[in-house]
């Protein structure tokens, strides 16, 4: 660190800013004040948010949204969070809560990570899932994956006891790492023991 330049902060991701179609910007301009979480410093109270006491369900990088909003459909008694960086899957997703009529559904377009220390109190999730995070599969990006100790800790934070952590990925190498750095932190048990993924 030079003097009076701090260091760059390591993000588990990258913006690539795809275009936007018609449909998706439309929803983005008319839905976002309806079903996002706006940026903020204060904690999210998810009974406000959402009007009711439900169990919550915090899924980080939904793509386009199409399962997130396939189990909001299907799970109509559980809450479900959205995080995603890229603006063309957010309004896919706003698109797709608005023609199903979903009610139990809400979309954060910003850092996961920010979002779940500032403004995600402790013992607040029932379920997070992380599905296909980019695998930064060469060595030197490892540092940039998403699940390192120091998530995985902040996630034991967030998640309620005997709430659950729900993970996939293709990439060998990185279930290796995630198995790893899970077993490491007493506050999570492999539910898969018998086969360790």
């Amino acid at each position: 660190m030079t003097e009076g330049k701090p260091l760059r902060k390591v993000r588990s991701f990258v913006r690539r800013e795809g275009r936007l179609t018609p449909g998706q910007q439309r929803a983005i301009d008319t839905l976002w004040p309806q079903f996002a979480i706006d940026d903020g410093d204060s904690p999210i109270d998810f009974n406000e948010l959402f009007g009711r006491n439900a169990p919550i369900v915090l899924e980080i990088g939904f793509g386009n949204g199409s399962s997130l909003c396939q189990m909001a459909a299907n799970q109509p008694d559980h809450d479900f969070i959205g995080v995603e960086v890229h603006r063309p899957g957010v309004g896919q997703l706003l698109k797709a809560i608005d023609e199903q009529a979903l009610t139990n559904l809400r979309v954060a377009c910003t850092d996961a990570v920010e979002l779940l220390k500032d403004r995600v109190t402790d013992d607040s999730l029932d379920r997070v899932q992380l599905y296909f995070p980019d695998p930064w599969h060469k060595k030197r990006h490892h540092k940039r994956r998403i699940i390192q100790p120091e998530f995985v800790k902040l996630l034991a934070r967030k998640i309620k006891p005997g709430g659950h952590l729900h993970m996939a990925t293709d990439w060998q190498h990185y279930a290796e790492q995630m198995l790893e750095d899970l077993s490491n932190n007493d506050s999570f048990m492999n539910c898969a023991e018998q086969t360790g993924y």
